[in-house]
């Protein structure tokens, strides 16, 4: 129900993740009459009704809502249903399209965080030349301590590794240069840990090195990430935008776009936040996902199949396994 575009694109990409994988079933919270004339309305395929359930969850979280307060207040909003899932067994995972803070809140309010971890915070895949690299933390948390930074770091490189496979996956600090004694304080302490850490630390990088895929991790704070974040969706979509107005000027300009139009749909692919999913929620003592307010079908269903490869994968086991080695 959090989504921009209420619960059609929802559904659509529940739907969608079902026809694609046949290992998981799909619960889907709200107001049970509500998502029933829904589902009704989109002619339901009956193959799937086994794998798709309704719980009836009758209040929830609008985007403007101080996520603390929200949460506190409204106990049976679709979000807190969701977690309540979980820490019963109902449920392995959570994904929410809705109010990030909220989720972050109920996560932590109903399932706590992971043994060791301090604060929980929210990485996500960016694309590069290479492959796609995880950015964290992206938002959750503003300000940081040097130990913040080493535990996104392990987190973000534990789920890195299971996720894409990767024995030692390479863990950059962002900062304003490569050098050690680069950054403000935080980044220069939080330096000095990450080199002393079991992690495969390969430096500072720099803004311009995070789209390079010379490394798989990159660790700041969530006010940095996020300004990263929204610098790299706005400029992937005034980039289109601009590009559209190129062609649109001549003639042979159209004529090229015609000749070049499966390298131009690949790139805008490559670029969409929607085939990334959505963005773990990291630290907490289960999964959730965090997708963008704006999600399509597409996206969704994408952070279906991520929820469901960190349950797989038992992500949260091999944070944990990490820690043991290096409290931190």
């Amino acid at each position: 129900m959090g989504g921009d575009g209420g619960p059609e694109p929802i559904i659509e990409g529940a739907l969608l993740s079902l026809r694609e994988q046949n290992d998981f079933e799909i619960i889907l919270l709200g107001p049970a009459e509500y998502l029933e004339n829904h589902l009704v309305s989109l002619g339901i395929d009956a193959r799937y009704s086994s794998r798709l359930h309704i719980e009836h969850a009758p209040e929830t979280v609008a985007m403007h809502e101080a996520p603390v307060d929200a949460v506190r207040r409204k106990k049976n909003s679709t979000i807190m249903v969701g977690f309540d899932l979980v820490r019963s067994g109902r449920a392995d995972a959570v994904v929410s399209a809705g109010n990030s803070g909220a989720t972050m809140a109920s996560a932590i309010r109903k399932l706590g965080r992971l043994k060791g971890i301090a604060r929980p915070g929210i990485a996500s895949y960016f694309p590069t030349l290479k492959g796609p690299v995880m950015i964290m933390d992206l938002g959750a948390n503003v300000d940081c301590r040097p130990r913040h930074l080493l535990q996104f770091a392990i987190m973000a490189s534990s789920c890195t590794g299971k996720i894409l496979h990767i024995s030692r996956p390479r863990v950059g600090l962002l900062s304003i240069g490569e050098e050690a004694g680069k950054g403000n304080a935080l980044v220069k302490e939080a330096h000095k840990l990450l080199a002393a850490s079991p992690l495969n630390f390969i430096g500072n990088v720099e803004g311009r090195d995070v789209y390079s895929g010379n490394v798989d991790v990159i660790v700041c704070d969530g006010f940095v990430g996020n300004v990263s974040l929204k610098v790299s969706e706005g400029l992937a979509d005034a980039a289109m935008k601009m590009l559209r107005a190129e062609i649109e000027k001549s003639i042979l300009s159209k004529l090229g776009y015609l000749l070049l139009h499966r390298a131009f749909r690949n790139f805008r692919k490559r670029v969409d936040y929607a085939e990334y999913g959505g963005a773990p929620m990291l630290g907490i003592n289960g999964t959730g996902i965090v997708s963008h307010g704006k999600s399509n079908a597409t996206a969704i269903k994408n952070a279906v199949e991520v929820a469901a490869n960190m349950v797989r994968e038992k992500v949260n086991d091999s944070i944990l396994e990490t820690l043991a080695s290096h409290p931190v």
